[in-house]
């Protein structure tokens, strides 16, 4: 159980506790709403969310772990790229779902977490990706740095689109949509929820264009959608008319990755390298330091 102590300074002298947690140190309402049921004292006494903190009051905050629910699986492996006490983000690998895809399956980065932290603590991904996108994928390790961490994470994403993209740069704004009797499958539809990709030409190769992509929504499968919308589906992206021929997966990854710490605001960045089936449809053309 993590424990989160705050000294109050002059300036909230006299707020109300919800109010110095809200705005001094980012607790949603949501949070501070899960605090009432306790987790909370004040000098070592408990206080209510609406009794008035002085300065140099000491608030010591904690949440309870239930602990992770998952079947834990020692025959996995996903490497580990940052770790520290708050949050753990990890290299995930192609054919590796975030989450089990059913009861009974225990092949996920979940399954993986729940091994890793004998299930002491709970799985909250903040960041997912498709069961064959590769890349970073971080997991919060309780509930303040979860509910800190979200929204707050600037990913780049590197993919492997058929085709030669004539454009250096561009944006694709096009809603999507659900597939109508699909859970899965996605669609350009105008109807449907507002989407916008921005994309930067790394290489061209042969029939294939590398390109670095960002995310100003974040919809399913947006970035498939969207380049098959525009005749370049992803290399072995089946599902949305791409071959695999050359690559048994859609040609996604999530390279890099920043974020400001939520405890000490202190930027991290990650980067992972681009997987070697990626780099195999690219060849010479591969950029160096990718």
């Amino acid at each position: 159980m993590r424990t989160f102590r705050y000294t109050v300074t002059p300036r909230y002298d006299g707020a109300k506790l919800q109010d110095f947690l809200k705005y001094a140190h980012r607790y949603s309402r949501r949070l501070i709403i899960e605090l009432k049921k306790g987790g909370m004292a004040v000098n070592g006494a408990h206080r209510r969310m609406v009794d008035p903190v002085r300065t140099g009051d000491v608030v010591d905050i904690w949440f309870e772990d239930e602990g992770c629910t998952l079947v834990p699986n020692p025959d996995l492996a996903v490497p580990v790229l940052y770790e520290d006490e708050d949050l753990i983000v990890f290299d995930k690998p192609a054919n590796m779902s975030v989450h089990p895809a059913a009861d009974g399956v225990d092949d996920s980065l979940g399954n993986y977490f729940a091994y890793r932290y004998r299930n002491a603590i709970t799985f909250r991904p903040v960041s997912r990706l498709d069961k064959n996108t590769t890349g970073l994928c971080m997991s919060a390790k309780n509930t303040l740095s979860a509910a800190l961490l979200i929204g707050s994470v600037d990913k780049e994403y590197l993919a492997v689109a058929e085709g030669l993209i004539p454009d250096e740069e561009g944006s694709i704004d096009i809603p999507i949509g659900r597939v109508e009797g699909s859970i899965i499958l996605r669609k350009p539809d105008p109807d449907g929820q507002h989407a916008l990709t921005r994309y930067r030409v790394l290489a061209r190769t042969g029939g294939h264009t590398l390109l670095s992509i960002r995310l100003e929504t974040g919809r399913t499968h947006q970035i498939r959608v969207h380049f098959a919308a525009i005749g370049h589906p992803l290399a072995g992206d089946t599902l949305y008319g791409g071959h695999d021929t050359l690559i048994p997966r859609h040609a996604l990854h999530c390279a890099r990755m920043a974020f400001p710490h939520p405890f000490s605001g202190e930027e991290v960045r990650l980067f992972a390298p681009l997987p070697a089936d990626m780099r195999a449809l690219l060849g010479d053309a591969c950029p160096d330091g990718l």
